[in-house]
């Protein structure tokens, strides 16, 4: 007897230590993932959460906290994200700490559980301009459905979530008919949205039974600070004074080369971080290569009415302004509202600007010996029917015939040879006949030739 009752305590303590060790191996063993929410939803929120769930799923870790701070942002996007942390196998928490407006909220009512500090809100969801002017009743209905949709994914009332969009919904003793609704802290959680009103992102963890957690917090990497550098607007709209400068550079005077180089640097900066945004897509793309490639021909091989050129045109403006808004093609309801008219003003001031700047510096920065370091020299040799017009008075009133276009620059025959030459009239076709009426600064000035 005496040796089985020392077989069972024996048996109970290992037993006891036994449960001691997995009880402390499982609390070690809750990793959890943290990042920040605290700004506009945008592009730059979207690529971060994803980066972030991507990290975390990869990691295997049993909680995702997310601290949020929003005043909302693009819908779009907030529902891009919506949709990430719904599809995640990860457990997700959200600490609102302070505020979750508009889009901020819909991204919330995603997660599997609400903290919120005391003093914070949560609602106020409805549909609204950049000017703050309410949308119609189209986007309010879009808005509602995904509300709706994602509080019943996650067990919440889908109509205090509604009620964030909607001022009609009946909610009596919540808030006042005609109100669009807008949570506290303490009323979310009287109202069952909230878990509980917390201090910090570290009570959020004591909460949820995660005493001893290994922590791994998100870092902003250097690419994606320079991606949300280059996709600012202000930026954004340099680079296409850059690209639209470098264009008439080029055009200006053909095989400058330095000029090309600026506008392609440029135009990669431009597309290629709006493309790893998912904001730009191929077409978007390939759209602005065909507007450059229906001007060059316009300039150099089609000559006539301009219709080329006018398409162009038409191709860039299109291509530069549709790859800053989300869209599916031609469907651009899907993106933030009152955008495209945005991006549109932002390209044509570009151009605007960079026309403007080009027509008053343009000759001053051409002849400026830092760019003349920059610029490529072709080399015209005399073997090939090229020639200097420097100090070549003598060809003053002489005849000849246009070889290429003349926009207003191009390259002229005169006595078998080739001579650079600037059109006065602004514009002369291939083959026409010309004459001479000035010579300076390497070029000669030339006009059509008048018929008798």
């Amino acid at each position: 007897m005496c040796k089985k009752k020392q077989t069972k305590k024996l048996f109970g303590l290992a037993s006891f230590f036994f449960g001691l060790l997995l009880v402390s191996f499982s609390v070690q063993a809750q990793q959890v993932y943290r990042f920040d929410l605290k700004e506009d939803i945008g592009p730059n929120a979207w690529r971060t959460v994803k980066n972030a769930f991507a990290q975390a799923e990869q990691a295997k870790v049993d909680l995702v906290l997310i601290e949020m701070n929003t005043f909302g942002g693009m819908v779009n996007f907030a529902d891009s994200i919506r949709v990430r942390i719904l599809d995640s196998s990860v457990k997700t928490v959200v600490f609102i700490n302070h505020n979750a407006a508009s889009a901020g909220a819909l991204i919330a009512l995603a997660t599997d559980r609400i903290y919120m500090s005391k003093g914070s809100s949560i609602g106020a969801a409805s549909v609204v301009d950049q000017s703050g002017q309410v949308l119609p009743e189209k986007h309010q209905s879009y808005m509602r459905g995904l509300m709706r949709a994602t509080a019943e994914a996650k067990g919440r009332d889908p109509k205090i979530a509604e009620a964030f969009v909607d001022p009609d919904v009946d909610l009596p003793h919540i808030k006042p008919a005609g109100k669009v609704l807008t949570l506290t802290s303490s009323e979310a959680v009287d109202v069952r949205l909230a878990e509980a009103e917390v201090a910090s992102a570290d009570a959020v963890l004591a909460a949820e039974g995660i005493r001893d957690p290994q922590i791994t917090v998100h870092r902003i990497t250097a690419i994606d600070r320079i991606i949300a550098f280059l996709i600012n607007p202000a930026v954004s709209g340099i680079l296409m004074l850059l690209i639209i400068g470098g264009i008439y550079f080029e055009l200006q005077t053909p095989g400058i080369g330095f000029a090309l180089v600026v506008a392609i640097i440029a135009a990669v900066l431009f597309f290629a971080p709006l493309y790893l945004q998912g904001l730009a897509d191929n077409w978007e793309i390939a759209l602005f290569i065909a507007g450059l490639v229906l001007i060059l021909l316009e300039l150099f091989v089609i000559p006539g009415f301009g219709v080329a050129g006018i398409l162009g045109i038409i191709c860039l403006v299109c291509g530069l302004a549709f790859s800053m808004v989300v869209n599916d093609y031609f469907d651009f309801s899907i993106g933030e509202p009152g955008m495209l008219f945005n991006s549109f003003l932002l390209v044509i001031a570009s151009m605007v600007v960079a026309t403007i700047v080009m027509v008053i510096f343009g000759k001053n920065l051409l002849r400026s010996r830092a760019f003349q370091r920059l610029v490529l020299q072709d080399e015209q040799r005399s073997q090939e029917g090229y020639t200097s017009s420097q100090k070549n008075s003598a060809l003053v009133d002489k005849e000849g015939k246009a070889k290429t276009v003349l926009r207003p620059s191009g390259k002229v025959e005169i006595e078998g040879k080739w001579y650079d030459a600037v059109a006065l009239d602004g514009f002369i076709d291939i083959g026409e006949d010309i004459y001479v009426e000035k010579h300076e600064n390497y070029n000669l000035f030339v006009r059509k030739k008048r018929t008798p």
